[in-house]
């Protein structure tokens, strides 16, 4: 019987093979001999790049018009930014952000809790309290508090409709620095709630389940489970509120209190030089806001772990690529042949 051309050309492994030359690792196609194929060229993009001129040009304008504008007085700027005063300002500024950023997040934690228990009576108060401070100013919440002891002259401790054991003047029980503790934490709770509520209602609820039949209780399942999944949807809006908050202690001046903000009014109420020293403030705010937002970006990162494969690369990181393919293009067009 007969074998087919293929069967015994393919069986043959004796047949010479024939040698192809590898092409160069760089082959273009209008460097191979024969070929008509058009290079690739990018597009150029004119308008993105136009629009991006003009947005620099017109920063540029404003950043040198003020930087020379003799009406800030920058010489007056530098004299006062790091006095004893603008300085004490400062300091109680980022204390009392803080203090209330922690306190209004624990209590708004408590009534995260409270707005998703399956109580009605604890669903009901936890609304209501959201519900109350987040309609009303926090102005007038301040106001409120600094002036309470015209409603209640005096608080005391003893026995319901009974004799009291000690009482105390309000008046000297909330002085200007605590009234702004308690009613910024009171005002900051009532959104801390709601977000914490929102970042725990964006885990999928299959983890819940899952935890519940491996036999975990509910306070470690969301202690363990639900809250570190949750943290990612939190930390950016928190940081927001926390740098929301920075800016927003400097209302407490209208109750006398030594924030940032007051004490660089007590100094230019003295010397009159106002645009200089609300400079002062203005600067020390974007330096402490600048400084805030770079530990957010670092703590969403941190929490970010698990959402992708790899996590991009931080700003330093890119800008020391950046550095070193410049460098490298530099080296090249430096050296002889370079183009």
């Amino acid at each position: 019987m007969a074998t087919p051309p293929d069967v015994s050309d393919a069986s043959d492994t004796t047949a010479p093979t024939r040698a192809t030359a590898p092409l160069p690792k760089r082959t273009r196609a209008h460097d191979i001999p024969g070929s008509e194929l058009p290079p690739i060229v990018p597009p150029r993009r004119v308008g993105l790049r136009l629009s991006a001129a003009a947005a620099l040009l017109v920063f540029t304008t404003v950043l040198v018009s003020v930087v020379r504008n003799e009406a800030f007085q920058w010489d007056v700027v530098g004299q006062y930014f790091t006095t004893t005063a603008v300085l004490d300002g400062l300091l109680l500024t980022l204390w009392l952000t803080g203090a209330v950023m922690v306190l209004g997040f624990l209590f708004g934690t408590v009534l995260a809790v409270m707005r998703l228990s399956a109580n009605s009576v604890l669903r009901t108060l936890s609304w209501g309290y959201v519900w109350i401070f987040r309609s009303t100013p926090l102005l007038v919440q301040l106001l409120f508090w600094f002036n309470i002891g015209a409603l209640y002259p005096t608080l005391g401790l003893g026995i319901p409709y009974g004799p009291q054991l000690f009482t105390i003047k309000t008046v000297n029980l909330l002085g200007p620095t605590l009234t702004a503790v308690i009613g910024l934490t009171l005002h900051e709770s009532a959104y801390a709630a709601e977000v914490v509520r929102g970042g725990i209602l964006s885990v999928d609820p299959g983890q819940t389940e899952a935890a519940q039949a491996l036999g975990l209780s509910r306070r470690r399942t969301l202690r363990r489970i639900v809250v570190p999944q949750a943290m990612r949807s939190i930390v950016p809006t928190a940081g927001n509120m926390l740098i929301g908050t920075l800016k927003g202690t400097s209302i407490v001046s209208v109750l006398a209190v030594h924030d940032l903000l007051y004490s660089v009014q007590l100094v230019y109420n003295q010397n009159y030089q106002v645009i200089p020293l609300l400079m002062v403030a203005t600067l020390w705010y974007v330096a402490v806001t600048t400084v805030l937002s770079g530990g957010q970006y670092y703590v969403e990162r941190y929490y970010a772990r698990g959402s992708s494969r790899s996590l991009p690369p931080t700003p330093p990181r890119r800008l020391r690529v950046r550095l070193t393919a410049l460098r490298a293009r530099l080296h090249t067009l430096t050296a002889p042949g370079g183009r």
